[in-house]
């Protein structure tokens, strides 16, 4: 971990143009530039008050994401804790934490200039402290984080609102990865000489965000109430925002439908029944705010199982695994089929032409058979247990597909239904699955959403949605890590190229689809998607308007 140092210089050069490159805005200028995607045609100027209900299909975990990514808990946790930038639809980043902030020009050092006058929901004060305290923990604990701050070899705190991160070597990616559920801000007095993933603070978040958090009522909801003073008044405008977890896919479409949820971010009904949710009039869809997520599904072998190590008989699943009958039966025929790790949408890196594997039972049967997996007395090669992610119906009818799927070939397959927590702990911490149906963000960047998935150094027990096969190539780790400091985007593409073609020779895992993401709304809630994050950021600019 990187030491939080305190360095007495004056940084006199900070605005000197021909040393830095100026990035910092006014907060001004966000208030101009943040335009909302799902203002109501009869929306007036936003006014206090009213209560706001934000739909979830699972509870999450813990309500902070310092050393957590899973999807639920992004879901809450800006609503509570800030990060130092923001960002627009296009990836540009905005003041928060930080109003003004600068890079080197050898892209060895970003220096940030705090808000002053921020305080902590307890009463203390914010400072840089608490910047060099969140950053350095996020890179020893968080799931991305060890990619994110890979280079990161000092933090320097010259005055009580500026923070510098020095790096060993370019982070090209690094200025978009400072959103708030991606790089929270804690308290550092709250947690420091703690385990930060077991901190109790977790589960009653103490932030400098628009709201402070009241109750969590475990299986049903959690309350947030307006923090009066939050430095960006006079928002947030909701007196009182509710985050309800429903996890059955019709109880969700009810209470959509019934009025009792305003925010159903992440396409949280079944696919099936977004035609007719286009019909009712006061639903709205929103498509903008998933900038920030680009999600594929995929199968993910766990290669410490003896089965699993033998490249032919994941090469065997390949050909079985039909990927358009789960983007079109599945999944209604949102998305796109995918031939590997990567997002479609996610432009600049993705790579087409990639080795396929065509649906073939002759061609698994003979890849089984070579392996060793010869059929038994009743037809059956193996027996294995499949947990597929318990975040949506999708996961759940994709499973009981594959499970079908599978017996073709004489696999046969329990399907393992569980919370989320149990599912995290299974997969992460006691490594007790043969394969798993889940779901992965590519974020904003390769090289922080993808390569934790890849990256030998990134399997810790404990660690989740890492590298949860436990993949290990040497090859495959020299281009990620040379990827994570090269600057030149020609070059960096290329080695992204090489790294996709390897992942779909070796197949860790499998890439299914990529997931198109909708925002369902009620049209009296407005100024609830204002920039990549989407619903996952702070909400502090939705107002009531009907």
């Amino acid at each position: 971990m990187p030491a939080a140092k305190k360095d007495q210089g004056t940084m006199s050069h900070f605005l000197t143009p021909n040393r830095r490159r100026f990035l910092g805005l006014s907060a001004t200028v966000l208030g101009a530039t943040l335009l909302p995607a799902s203002r109501n045609a009869y929306a007036a100027e936003p006014k206090q008050g009213g209560t706001a209900t934000l739909l979830l299909s699972a509870e999450p975990p813990v309500l902070t994401t310092i050393a957590h990514t899973a999807f639920n808990s992004v879901y809450v946790s800006a609503k509570t804790t800030e990060g130092l930038l923001t960002y627009d639809f296009d990836l540009t980043p905005r003041p928060s934490l930080a109003r003004q902030w600068s890079v080197s020009d050898d892209g060895l050092q970003y220096t940030f200039k705090l808000r002053e006058g921020v305080k902590w929901h307890d009463g203390q004060p914010f400072t840089a402290a608490d910047v060099a305290y969140s950053i350095a923990t996020i890179k020893e604990v968080h799931p991305r984080g060890r990619n994110t701050f890979l280079n990161l070899v000092d933090i320097q705190t010259p005055d009580p609102l500026t923070v510098t991160l020095v790096l060993s070597k370019p982070a090209p990616y690094l200025i978009t990865a400072l959103a708030a559920a991606e790089t929270p801000i804690v308290p550092k007095h709250l947690y420091d000489g703690s385990k930060a993933a077991e901190n109790p603070v977790n589960t009653a978040p103490i932030g400098t965000g628009p709201f402070v958090f009241k109750e969590w009522v475990r299986g049903s909801h959690i309350v947030y109430e307006r923090n009066p003073g939050y430095w960006d008044a006079p928002r947030p405008y909701l007196d009182r925002l509710i985050v309800r977890f429903i996890p059955d896919a019709s109880g969700r479409a009810l209470a959509l439908e019934t009025g009792e949820i305003d925010l159903a971010p992440a396409t949280p009904i079944p696919y099936s029944d977004l035609q007719r949710f286009e019909t009712l009039p006061h639903i709205g869809f929103e498509k903008q705010g998933y900038q920030y997520s680009n999600g594929i599904s995929r199968v993910e072998f766990n290669l410490e199982k003896p089965y699993f190590q033998d490249v032919r008989v994941r090469r065997a699943f390949a050909h079985v695994i039909d990927r358009d009958i789960i983007r079109d039966t599945i999944n209604y025929g949102y998305g796109a089929t995918i031939p590997g790790p990567i997002n479609p949408n996610l432009k600049k890196w993705f790579v087409a032409d990639l080795k396929t594997y065509p649906v073939d039972i002759a061609a698994a049967e003979k890849l089984l058979d070579e392996a060793g997996l010869q059929r038994g007395a009743d037809g059956t090669r193996l027996n294995l247990v499949h947990d597929y992610v318990p975040s949506g119906e999708t996961y759940k009818r994709g499973a009981d597909y594959i499970k079908q799927a599978l017996s073709a070939v004489g696999i046969a397959v329990t399907v393992r239904s569980q919370d989320f927590a149990t599912y995290t702990k299974r997969i992460y911490t006691d490594r007790d699955f043969d394969f798993t149906f889940n779901g992965m963000s590519n974020l904003f960047d390769p090289t922080v959403g993808v390569q934790r998935l890849y990256w030998s150094k990134n399997f810790k027990p404990g660690v989740p949605f890492s590298n949860g096969s436990k993949y290990s190539n040497p090859k495959v780790d020299e281009l990620l890590e040379a990827a994570a400091v090269e600057v030149d985007h020609e070059k960096r593409f290329e080695q992204w190229a090489a790294i996709q073609q390897i992942l779909v020779e070796d197949l860790p895992d499998i890439g299914i689809v990529s997931q198109p993401e909708i925002t369902l709304y009620n049209k009296r809630i407005a100024d609830h998607t204002v920039g990549a994050e989407g619903n996952a950021g702070s909400l502090a600019t939705a107002h009531i308007v009907a």
